[in-house]
């Protein structure tokens, strides 16, 4: 499947969405849903996110995201990581902020296709809408 980000079809669970727009999860979340994208706002904390559903996990969205991009730091990465291999979710994005050297290593050691430690998502799709 891969990063397939020239494709606004990609459907994108955003894990760390929030509504608090001081916080990159807002951002991002708002930006890919403008660019078109298929986006779903992962939040056990919250019940919606800018007037969208905000699911407690991955597994509640009842279909298979493209990309999980996570948002949330590193602590909560691993769990997040530790679930989309348990639902055999490959294509993660692990945004500047959400990654350490444990995420890092859980990524090579996972079989994901990952990015991680590079741009943000909103920078890599910039050119799309």
């Amino acid at each position: 499947m891969g990063f397939d980000l020239d494709n606004v079809e990609t459907s994108i669970a955003v894990v760390g969405a929030t509504d608090d727009l001081s916080k990159y999860g807002a951002r991002i979340y708002r930006d890919l849903k403008a660019k078109g994208y298929r986006v779903f706002a992962v939040n056990p904390a919250r019940d919606t996110v800018d007037g969208d559903p905000a699911y407690n996990s991955l597994a509640d969205i009842g279909e298979a995201p493209s990309i999980v991009d996570i948002v949330v730091p590193p602590r909560v990465t691993l769990s997040v990581l530790r679930e989309c291999a348990e639902l055999g979710l490959r294509n993660v994005w692990v945004q500047p902020g959400a990654e350490n050297e444990e995420v890092l290593a859980a990524l090579r050691d996972g079989d994901f296709d990952y990015h991680a430690g590079g741009p943000c998502i909103m920078v890599e799709t910039r050119a799309v809408s």
